[in-house]
């Protein structure tokens, strides 16, 4: 199963979708799939306030594991997570039109009433997914990226 699959498996198990999209990484995180549903529990639905995308944050998390910073006060290391994040982001915004969940789903999900206008809607079971499956399209996009640019590099490492 690939990792957008998998992504997608574990949003229709209902976990959220900053959970979801960081279990599908966990082996090349280097973490357990409970750790990563540990991990992304609390950034579903914007960090339940709207912000955010969970999915974003996710990839996010996955990026950081993969790639970020190891040492204190590397700049390099720095500018890797700086560069990652920048890309991460301006790639979900390019694809979605914004990474802010309220916006994507256009309803406040800080409120019982917009939870309500997301369920009623199926917007959490028809547009989310869709969501999942464009964070690790991206994610995909900037890993194998990553891997190239260690190739030409003759790094065997990740980062």
């Amino acid at each position: 199963m690939n990792k957008k699959d998998k992504a997608l498996t574990y949003f229709s198990d209902k976990l959220h979708c900053s959970q979801s999209v960081l279990a599908a990484y966990a082996d090349e995180c280097g973490i357990t799939e409970e750790m990563a549903f540990k991990l992304g529990s609390c950034f579903g639905s914007g960090m339940r306030k709207g912000n955010v995308c969970g999915a974003c944050t996710g990839a996010l998390m996955v990026l950081g594991l993969m790639y970020g910073e190891e040492h204190n006060g590397d700049p390099e290391e720095r500018q890797r997570s700086n560069r990652l994040n920048d890309l991460m982001l301006d790639r979900f915004i390019q694809a979605n039109g914004t990474c802010i969940c309220n916006e994507l789903l256009g309803c406040d999900v800080s409120t019982a009433e917009g939870v309500q206008y997301a369920r009623s809607n199926g917007l959490f079971k028809e547009f989310c997914p869709k969501m999942v499956a464009s964070a690790v399209d991206i994610l995909e996009e900037i890993t194998e990226g990553m891997k190239e640019e260690n190739d030409k590099q003759g790094r065997d490492d990740k980062c």
